[in-house]
This record gives C-alpha cells, structure tokens and sequence, in this order.
C-alpha cells in the first residue's frame, strides 16, 4: 500500500513537471491569464491548508472528501469570471456546477456534512490501512500521509481536472461550435449515469440495514451484503466509471477550443484514472474479505467498463 501511495505521488510530481515544464506540450498563457492562474494556485493550497489542519485537530481525515465536489465549481467559476465570462467556459461551469450539487448532495444524504464543519462520516479505509499498515499508527507518519497524499495529492487532483477550462480559456478565439453541444450533451449524460449508479447504491444501503435492523430474513443481494443488479451487473464501479467518463470528457472542450487533440490539461483526467484504479482495487480488498461471493462477483463484472456476465440467483 505504501509503495502504491508513493508511485501515485510521484506520478504527480512527474507528470506535473512534464507538462509545465518539459517541451512536449504548449503551455502558453497570456500575461493576464498566467496572473489569474497563479491565483487558482493560491485558492488551491488555501484549501489544501484548511483541509490538513482541521483533520489534524478533528481527528476526522475525511476532509477533501467534504470539498471534492465543491472545490472543482470554485475553479471553474473564477476562472469564468476572469475571462469576461467567455460562452464556453459558461457552459463549462454550468455542467460542473450541476455535477457538484448532486454530488454534494449524494455526499450530504449519507451523513458527510455535519452542523460542525469538522464532522461528519469519515471514510471506513482509513481505519482499515491503519490496522493493515501499523506504522501508520504512528502520529507524525500519519500526519505526514494526511498532509501529502490525503491532502496535497487528491487536492492538486482536483485542481488539475478542473484545469481543462483554462486551456478552453486559451482558445478563446474559438466561438461555441456544434462540437461543445455534443461534448456537453455526453457530460450531462454521464452525471446521469453516475446519479443513477449512486441513487441504486443509496436505496439499497439503506434498504439493507433497514432489515438489519428489523431482523428480516435477508434474500439475494441483501444477504450476499452487495448490490450487484441494475448499472452495478455490468460494473462493479458504475459511479467511479461515470466520474471519470465526465471528467475525460470535460476534457473534451479543451480540444474544441485549441484545436489540439493532446494537449498540456489532460493530465487531470488521466490521474484521475490511475486514482480510481488503485482505490478500486484497495476498496475490493476490503470487500473479499467481508463478503464471501465477492470474489465470484468480480469473476463474472468487470471493474469499471464491460458486460453483463452474470445473473445473480435469489438465495
């Protein structure tokens, strides 16, 4: 685990510095945008800041988790508003803005947010590397976890796949065209998608302890313990597939308004990926050992993109 969190960071580092400083892409932004960049920068490490101290004094380091859907309409928004509010980048930021409030709301309904900022449910897996890794265990090597990977690493994430609408920025020239319909009309098909992946996840979570609680006889996918009907019989990660399908295809602008098929800004989506990769094996780790038809479930779904393979019998 320890080996995966570093590869993950240096991958950062790496690809960070390919694209800003090496010579394969074009980073090339006016004085005025460069300006406002730096200050995106600033806004960025505030809120990584913020989000290291109060888990540091909270004990609870679930703290990117509460601003993972709101940092990113922060980004776009400013950006936007410097820009004179180009076409575009409007309907960049009413696409992000949609996705943030839904995912915010997703977030709020399983009890991330409380009255005290600082509170709220805190991630399970934390606690599990914690057990897996003992040296963990240790306050300052936790902390220093927290401080460059829970916190530097997933808010520079976060920062750079929203970063694509600056490069939109750069193309500014570029009216609105018939390709930036489509591409948004693919965005908001894919928020769907992952409303509706998260939405079948809710209902049956909250299903499933319902008759916990009641002491029913629990029957097919209650009694395996996972939900394996509906988006989750054709992937084992619906909602992390859309996620990173909106992203790649927020992507997308960027090439509608440069003109430029790989440029410097897809280094956010393809982080992301490698990001939802590892968490999804470490997150499945966890489950194997929780519940005993787990493993046959990944036999018969494919993790992230496929199809259906499996009809699940009712027990």
């Amino acid at each position: 685990m320890i080996k995966k969190v570093i590869t993950l960071i240096l991958s950062l580092i790496v690809l960070v510095y390919i694209i800003f400083y090496g010579n394969i892409f074009e980073f090339e932004l006016n004085k005025f945008q460069m300006s406002v960049f730096k200050s995106s920068v600033i806004i960025y490490l505030f809120l990584t800041g913020l989000c290291f101290f109060v888990g540091e004094v909270s004990r609870n380091y679930s703290q990117v988790d509460k601003v993972w859907s709101i940092a990113p309409m922060i980004y776009v928004w400013f950006f936007t508003y410097h820009s004179d509010f180009n076409l575009r980048m409007i309907l960049m930021s009413i696409l992000v803005t949609v996705w943030g409030v839904r995912l915010t709301y997703n977030f709020a309904r399983k009890s991330g947010y409380s009255i005290y900022f600082w509170r709220g449910e805190e991630d399970y897996r934390w606690q599990i590397l914690k057990e897996r890794v003992p040296i963990f265990n240790i306050k300052i090597v936790w902390s220093v976890f927290n401080l460059l990977f829970i916190c530097l690493y997933q808010m520079g994430l976060i920062f750079l796949f929203s970063l694509p609408i600056l490069a939109a920025w750069q193309g500014e020239n570029s009216s609105l065209n018939i390709y930036d319909i489509v591409i948004a009309i693919l965005m908001l098909t894919f928020i769907i998608t992952e409303s509706i992946a998260d939405n079948q996840q809710f209902k049956f979570q909250s299903n499933k302890y319902k008759k916990i609680d009641s002491d029913e006889t629990l029957t097919g996918d209650y009694k395996r313990g996972f939900l394996s009907n509906g988006l989750w019989s054709v992937s084992r990660h619906p909602n992390f597939v859309s996620e990173q399908l909106i992203w790649v295809t927020f992507y997308l602008f960027s090439i509608s308004s440069t003109g430029v098929y790989l440029n410097w800004s897809i280094i956010g989506c393809v982080l992301l990926i490698i990001l939802f990769y590892n968490s999804s094996n470490y997150t499945e780790s966890i489950s194997e050992k929780k519940y005993p038809d787990y493993k046959q479930y990944k036999k018969k779904v494919s993790m992230f993109l496929g199809f259906k393979k499996m009809n699940w019998k009712e027990n």
